[in-house]
């Protein structure tokens, strides 16, 4: 199975393992990559040689969430194999540039590598000032259930017409041509500067593999996204 790990956590300031959490996370991958089996997809970078055990200098990535007043603590971790992460990319557009600046971004990016990603695809899109902020609302994009849509109406609108614009590429499933290329199109955005408009691409392929569960202070857990999920304390 792929792998390559990043966790996102929207982790309340009173849940008490908030100070273990990474070093868990980290062996947990360790753990799942032998138990499972995981392919090995953490290399070091220039050292160039592959851990063997999924983790490494920074990795798995860990995005933190700071929640006040909170006790429970939110995870969610995503799978991602070399050929849905080709397609990412960053930028800032000139405020002239527009919507129709995102919308020309997006489907550039689609056109040149959406084939490389496993269609049908999830596409998160990010929007906000700079680079970094749009690749982070990008990738949290993706957390979103497939058919959700952005609470603002005209994001949400942006949505559906991305989503009717890929399709019409006709990359189909697996890139073997038809109408049908995406999953869905998932908006993430805030507020920005208004002389730069950020935006970025982060894309899921077809199995989409991701999990999300909250941890209650007392170690119980729920998890929404597998019925027949257990966990053993």
């Amino acid at each position: 199975m792929e792998s390559a790990f990043s966790f996102w956590l929207k982790c309340g300031t009173n849940f008490p393992y908030i100070n273990e959490l990474e070093g868990l996370l980290k062996e947990a991958v360790v753990q799942a990559t032998f138990a499972a089996p995981l392919r090995h997809n953490s290399v070091e970078t220039f050292d160039e040689y592959n851990t063997k055990k999924n983790v490494g200098k920074g990795t798995p990535t860990v995005w933190w969430d700071i929640v006040p007043n909170s006790d429970k603590c939110e995870i969610y971790a995503y799978m991602a194999g070399g050929g849905c992460t080709l397609p990412g990319k960053a930028m800032v557009l000139m405020p002239g540039a527009g919507y129709e600046g995102i919308t020309d971004f997006v489907l550039d990016q689609m056109t040149s590598y959406g084939l490389n990603a496993c269609p049908p695809l999830l596409v998160g899109v990010g929007v906000g000032t700079s680079i970094e902020t749009a690749a982070l609302n990008s990738k949290k994009a993706l957390m979103r259930p497939i058919g959700s849509h952005n609470e603002n109406a005209n994001a949400a609108k942006m949505e559906r017409l991305l989503e009717d614009g890929i399709n019409a590429i006709g990359l189909g499933p697996q890139g073997m041509g038809g109408k049908y290329s995406v999953m869905g199109v998932n908006i993430e955005n805030t507020a920005r500067h208004p002389s730069t408009i950020g935006v970025a691409v982060n894309v899921g392929c077809w199995s989409h593999r991701r999990g999300h569960i909250v941890v209650n202070p007392d170690l119980t857990v729920t998890c929404d996204k597998h019925s027949t999920w257990k966990f053993n304390a």
